[in-house]
């Protein structure tokens, strides 16, 4: 069976394990099967592999783009931080344009970055968390450290390649 591409932006260290803690702390433990990210797309074709790693190369050869985080956004049965990058947004809409005829209807739609840190709770809960998250300072700055490509095989995703930003 071949698997479906998924890319990600990756955080510098400190902001991983930031966004990594958030989502220990409020994630159901028995859901939490992935490090924090922020996806660009959900679901590329496998033969997409070898063109996406070109363009994803030539993306990271550039400077990392400048990116801000929050503030927090209630998903209904959880929460999810805001991403703000220019930098970031203009990646993957060069993407997007590049692989348009292949798009699923999710990676079609308006794209609106985000990290969830908590998913599948009780709504109660999750409008808890967010009003926590509301009261901090946002946004605040975030290094995204590198643009990641995954297999999707139905389980935790399986690493292709990571590309860190120059």
């Amino acid at each position: 069976m071949t698997a479906p591409i998924i890319v990600t932006a990756q955080f510098a260290t400190a902001d991983q394990a930031w966004l990594d803690g958030l989502r220990r702390a409020h994630f159901p433990p028995e859901r939490n099967h992935l490090s924090a990210h922020l996806t660009l797309f959900h679901h590329l074709p496998p033969s997409l592999a070898d063109e996406l790693d070109g363009r994803l190369r030539r993306a990271t050869a550039a400077p990392r783009p400048a990116a801000t985080i929050g503030p927090p956004w209630s998903l209904g049965r959880g929460v999810a931080l805001r991403v703000a990058s220019d930098g970031l947004a203009a990646i993957r809409a060069d993407l997007a344009e590049a692989f348009a005829d292949v798009l699923l209807p999710q990676d079609r739609a308006g794209w609106r970055p985000h990290v969830t840190v908590q998913n599948k709770v009780d709504p109660a809960i999750a409008r808890a968390l967010a009003a926590t998250l509301g009261e901090d300072a946002w946004p605040r700055p975030l290094a995204i450290a590198a643009l990641a490509s995954w297999w999707y095989r139905g389980g935790p995703w399986e690493p292709i390649a990571r590309y860190r930003f120059r």
